[in-house]
């Protein structure tokens, strides 16, 4: 199938954008292309993911719990071990419920959205 739009960006929802603009900049090796109080980008330079201050955010309550998560994002990794020690250098946390850590870890940022670790195949 053909489409026709490419995605060129995410935006994430949280309460401080330059914390989690360093923070997936050090995880995936992007360079921060903006940075201010209420609004911050990462780049590869073909994609990007960008942060946006909410002054009324609450973190997602994952799995389960009165703050929804709203998205998640999946990387890709070659160890889940050693990716889950570099990320919660960075300050991410190992998520309690763990559906399938054979395969793929829930970590949570500093913001509190869980994403996942997952092993590459």
């Amino acid at each position: 199938m053909t489409g026709f739009a490419t995605l060129i960006m995410v935006s994430i929802d949280c309460a401080e954008p330059p914390v989690l603009a360093e923070f997936y900049s050090e995880m995936l090796g992007w360079e921060v292309t903006h940075t201010q109080a209420e609004y911050a980008m990462v780049s590869d330079g073909k994609t990007s993911i960008g942060f946006g201050q909410i002054g009324s955010y609450e973190k997602p309550t994952w799995p389960e719990g009165p703050v929804p998560k709203q998205f998640h994002l999946d990387f890709y990794v070659d160890d889940l071990a050693d990716a889950e020690e570099r990320a919660v250098k960075l300050g991410a946390t190992r998520a309690e419920f763990q559906p399938a850590p054979e395969r793929y870890l829930v970590l949570i940022d500093p913001a509190g959205h869980p994403f996942c670790a997952c092993l590459r195949s």
